[in-house]
């Protein structure tokens, strides 16, 4: 029997606050265990949150780029459960009021764009880490990340296949990133997927039995997770069996999924509305406000570098996956209007230089400045566009211009038709069977005398001049 995958997600995005949701307390990761607390966040008695006006920022400005309704009204609940890292016996989120609602996102293109729908979007607490050591079977408690302020983004279950959701992923992802609320890194836990999927005969309306997966850090992981997982549940039912509700996670080295803990039909977290928060109410007036600070998104960036300046999608798409990047490449575009070979050297050899050294385009050593500075030397004639490849690592890693580059190592291309003609007549006479095979209608030879001035010049020849002389003075 056929069957249709039904996948949702749940994301939870860290805001690049400062501080904690409900504290004064940093939020840098990586300090020694424990060095980010305080009696809020470790859930001393009697002591009281305060929210984070930042993170209620970040949020609404999320909500605003993913298309979502802001609730005018909404309110922090208690999540109650018992668990080592969490140190107050529950988490404030928020349940019957979230912040954010009925938003939606596309992904593909060329006319196949496949809207994604929001379900809501809350503000809420992250928990602590627990840390488990080898061998001794004990554990500790690191609660650095107690209290760090989190946007769960909730979709429905909308995709139905593990492309869909990677495609989801990477848009959701570039778009945080691009309003500067979260810092996008899935290594380090800042941006959290947990999907969950089940499997239904073909044409049948009803969900199947619902399956969770955590432990995935990775775009890679979750397209793993998911084929892996798809694969299982189809096997299961093909045989007759019958899938589990359960949380399973993702083993990478053994490339499966196993089960964490079964799940019951309905969690029963006893919210209540936390009752040491007033309502959070928030005015059209100031949700205006923080509409006029969302950027232009990736999307609509995309369009816009297809339709003016006449990129290919691949190229805007690529440019585009980051703000700094697509600031970058726009840069480059106020100082040397040649969309394509400015496309070319930011996608080749800057973010190959980039990515070899680790490097973030914010940080890039070759300002655009820098970068256009070569490529006018290329299209002025001073070098060569060989010439300027070989020298854009030095550019990048030594801090000189391209000019003091091309000075000091003697790089200037020859230009001077005099010179270029004493090179061109000695080649033509050293070799007067090649001159006879060209002038006999043997085109191709041609190349053989452009590769020989080439060689003779030492590679400084201008090619334009090249070619042009050779064509006159092999006429005869």
């Amino acid at each position: 029997m056929p069957y249709e995958v039904v996948i949702g997600l749940e994301v939870h995005a860290q805001l690049l606050t400062h501080s904690k949701m409900f504290c004064g307390c940093g939020t840098t990761f990586g300090l020694p265990a424990n060095t980010q607390t305080c009696p809020v966040c470790l859930g001393m008695p009697g002591t009281l949150p305060v929210i984070n006006q930042k993170a209620v920022e970040m949020a609404i400005r999320a909500g605003l780029a993913l298309n979502c309704a802001i609730r005018t009204g909404n309110r922090f609940a208690r999540k109650n459960y018992f668990y080592p890292d969490l140190p107050k016996g529950y988490q404030i989120s928020q349940y019957e009021a979230p912040i954010c609602e009925n938003g939606w996102v596309e992904v593909g293109g060329n006319g196949a764009a496949k809207r994604i729908h929001i379900r809501r979007a809350h503000l809420e607490e992250d928990a602590g880490k627990n840390i488990h050591e080898g061998g001794n079977g004990s554990s500790r408690v690191d609660l650095n990340r107690a209290g760090t302020p989190l946007l769960e983004i909730v979709t429905e279950p909308d995709m139905r296949s593990a492309d869909e959701v990677v495609a989801y992923l990477k848009m959701l992802r570039d778009i945080l990133m691009y309003l500067e609320v979260c810092d996008g890194n899935m290594e380090q836990g800042s941006l959290r997927c947990e999907p969950n999927l089940s499997l239904r005969p073909v044409g049948q309306k009803a969900f199947g039995t619902k399956v969770e997966l955590k432990n995935i850090n990775s775009f890679k992981f979750v397209k793993d997770a998911l084929e892996y997982e798809i694969k299982r549940q189809t096997r299961v039912l093909s045989e007759g069996g019958k899938i589990h509700q359960e949380t399973r996670l993702w083993n990478v080295e053994r490339g499966e999924t196993a089960t964490m803990r079964s799940k019951e039909e309905a969690h029963d977290y006893r919210y209540f509305p936390e009752p040491d928060l007033l309502p959070l109410s928030i005015s059209e007036d100031w949700i205006e406000e923080l509409r006029k600070t969302v950027p232009e998104l990736p999307a609509a960036r995309q369009q816009r570098f297809v339709s003016e300046y006449g990129l290919p999608e691949y190229d805007a798409g690529v440019l585009t996956t980051s703000k700094g990047l697509a600031d970058y490449f726009e840069n480059c575009m106020k100082l040397f209007d040649q969309p394509k070979t400015v496309s070319n050297w930011v996608m080749g050899e800057l973010l190959r230089e980039l990515n070899h050294s680790g490097t973030s385009v914010d940080r890039s050593p070759v300002s655009p400045e820098r970068l256009v500075s070569l490529l006018k030397l290329v299209d002025n004639g001073t070098i060569s566009l060989k010439v300027a490849r070989e020298i854009f690592p030095d550019v990048y890693a030594s801090g000189k211009s391209p000019e003091q580059i091309v000075q000091e190592k003697g790089l200037t291309q020859v230009s001077d038709e005099g010179a270029l003609e004493r090179i061109i007549d000695e080649v033509i006479a050293k070799n007067p069977a090649q001159v006879a095979q060209y002038r006999g209608g043997k085109q191709a030879v041609f190349g053989f005398f452009v590769g020989q001035v080439m060689k003779e010049s030492g590679g400084k020849a201008n090619p334009g001049k090249v070619n042009e002389l050779l064509k006159r003075k092999l006429a005869g």
